[in-house]
């Protein structure tokens, strides 16, 4: 049987946006199933964030708005170990410490504080042991990671990083990216999904999202394969609590309330990929970064198509997390086990 990687196509990712650095760490085995993934930044984005879930774990989120004091995010922290895993951004901030990112608080270029806005999902317990979870050593590991391959073409994807003890709707869950280029401007996206809600109608085994569907050549399931997926989302266990997060980033020059529209329209694109979604067990959260590389967008028909790339892609990127997650002995069924004949007609 081919591989995940071989069966959904590379549709890009954060590192198409010049500057943009991603990196991962994570634990599997010996209790452990959970991690973090970092997104640092180019000097200069600008960034805000929109919260829709009923239960967020956050961190930074209302320095974000668009009426507070600082503008420009120095990276975004995703991770496992829903709020005990917030103490992942301390290994975030003192890596970019060590490379001077951050506001500048005093006369000495050293005094810098990173500003490191973060979101958690909730995979307490899911690899054995409840104490399993990240810590500032995570944090710290993905930073470097991304650090060290800012502007690389391809990312590691599915169960990964703040992914890899991710559940969705009866599913296995995971983590991945998308792009689209908007004229002379890249939109990407990366997210984490461990939703409540699922990225596949039970009815047809196929996408809600069917811009998903056409861009990713999926075809519809067979009959016995779709039954094999009502039949195991019958079977799921009751939903804990669940989240799905990420990021949209843009190389177009945007100021912070317009990245707040950014990434409300990102919400938009979650919604259409998992439903049910922005449910009180759930706390999505989505990041929008502007690096400004691309220059700006002039006219309000041009914004509107950023706006509508926030969407489109996100949605892409929620409904390949769920596509590319690996199996593992005591988590869900994946989408590979359950579905193979979405990828390659079977009838």
């Amino acid at each position: 049987m081919a591989t995940a990687r071989t069966l959904v196509p590379d549709t890009g990712g954060l590192p198409d946006v010049e500057g943009i650095g991603l990196g991962h760490s994570g634990r599997s085995g010996r209790g452990w199933l959970s991690g973090t993934t970092v997104i640092t930044t180019p000097r200069g984005t600008v960034g805000s964030v929109e919260v829709r879930g009923g239960a967020p774990g956050t961190r930074e989120t209302d320095l974000l708005a668009p009426e507070n004091l600082v503008q420009h995010v120095d990276a975004v922290c995703l991770t496992g170990g829903s709020a005990f895993g917030l103490a992942a951004v301390d290994g975030v901030m003192c890596e970019l410490e060590a490379v001077a990112r951050g506001v500048q608080v005093g006369e000495d270029p050293g005094h810098v504080v990173p500003i490191v806005p973060a979101a958690v999902i909730f995979d307490l317990g899911r690899g054995g042991s409840f104490r399993c979870r990240p810590d500032a050593e995570f944090g710290a590991r993905a930073t470097r990671r991304a650090l060290g391959r800012g502007g690389a073409r391809r990312s590691r994807e599915g169960s990964i990083g703040a992914g890899l003890g991710a559940w969705s709707g009866g599913l296995r869950g995971g983590a991945a990216g998308a792009s689209i280029r908007v004229g002379d401007h890249v939109v990407a996206a990366w997210a984490v999904v461990n939703s409540v809600g699922c990225v596949l109608d039970p009815s047809t085994g196929r996408p809600w999202d069917s811009y998903s569907s056409d861009r990713l050549g999926l075809v519809r399931p067979s009959r016995a394969d779709t039954r094999a997926l009502t039949e195991a989302l019958a079977q799921r266990p009751p939903a804990a609590l669940n989240t799905t997060i990420g990021a949209v980033v843009t190389s177009a020059h945007a100021d912070k309330a317009t990245c707040r529209r950014l990434a409300g329209a990102a919400h938009d694109g979650l919604a259409r990929a998992v439903r049910p979604a922005h449910l009180w067990r759930d706390g999505d959260t989505v990041f929008a970064l502007a690096t400004g590389a691309s220059g700006e967008v002039t006219t309000v028909a041009g914004r509107d198509e950023l706006l509508a790339a926030a969407a489109d892609v996100f949605a892409l990127a929620c409904t390949r997390a769920v596509l590319l997650a690996t199996p593992r002995r005591g988590s869900p069924g994946t989408v590979m086990e359950l579905l193979p004949s979405l990828f390659r007609s079977t009838d």
